[in-house]
């Protein structure tokens, strides 16, 4: 019998043991316009009314818990939303997160967010300008893509990704500038590179200019890099250049020709 009662306490403190290991279940509520989850102590901003108008201040706790991360697709379609404040509680942007709220004019994003996803502020198209802090080391693909009204933006020297268009289509950027102490990235007469400058990431899609030659320095050009550079007429490739990445030059309805040297040994789509 006492075996038996053993046996039992055992596997009961067993069971308890992996009970508490196990991560604690995500629970769904509503604060406002916004609806949220809470997950191991930390909360997401999951949803928001699309209905909501003006301006939004996301709080910094909400049940008494952080609110540490912008999910995906949070204020998507928000179209009507004009502003709103990021706590500096949080720490991530998730993809799609503001996609298409194109009445939003400016935005706050705290010094503790370290990641912003892909596509997180895709089609803003009344964004001017947006302050990117030095704790972000990570940007997401198209994170600004066809945000027309934005006429400049700086990457600071935190900054070790950034994806693939992340600047694609903003028709208004002139000027891309990254911190001299970033030691991935560099800038030059606004133009985005690898530090080497061997990689020519993106051009600013608004710029006037109507000739530009591409630096000596430069053995790829990347994808998306003088898509819809409407303004370019000429645009001089060295020798130097071995690959031309996909949409390349995609849109360039002003450009009328270009000569792709010997060295250039692939072309994509």
């Amino acid at each position: 019998m006492k075996k038996r009662i053993f046996r039992l306490l055992l596997i009961i403190g067993m069971l308890s043991g992996l009970l508490a290991a196990l991560p604690i279940a995500a629970s769904a509520a509503t604060y406002g316009d916004l609806t949220y989850s809470v997950s191991n102590g930390e909360v997401t901003i999951t949803d928001c009314n699309q209905s909501a108008s003006g301006s939004i201040e996301i709080p910094s706790t909400l049940d008494g818990y952080p609110v540490t991360s912008i999910g995906e697709y949070a204020f998507y379609r928000c179209e009507s939303l004009t502003s709103t404040t990021i706590p500096d509680s949080v720490t991530s942007i998730g993809e799609y997160a503001f996609s298409y709220c194109t009445s939003l004019t400016s935005i706050t994003i705290p010094d503790s967010v370290t990641s912003i996803g892909g596509a997180a502020f895709y089609h803003c198209e009344s964004l001017t300008s947006i302050t990117i802090p030095d704790s972000v080391t990570s940007i997401g693909g198209s994170a600004f893509s066809s945000c027309t009204s934005l006429t400049s933006i700086t990457i600071p020297d935190s900054v070790t990704s950034i994806g693939y268009g992340t600047f694609y289509h903003c028709e208004s950027l002139t000027s891309i500038t990254v911190d001299i102490d970033n030691d991935v990235f560099a800038s030059q007469d606004g133009v985005l590179f690898n530090k080497n400058k061997t990689y020519l990431i993106q051009y600013p899609t608004g710029n006037s200019r109507i000739e530009y030659t591409i630096l000596d320095s430069v053995t790829s050009i990347g994808e998306y890099a003088f898509s819809y550079c409407t303004s370019l007429t000429s645009i001089t490739i060295p020798d130097s250049v071995t690959s031309i990445g996909k949409y390349a030059f995609s849109y360039c309805t002003s450009l009328t020709s270009i000569t792709i040297p010997d060295s250039v040994t692939s072309i994509g789509r």
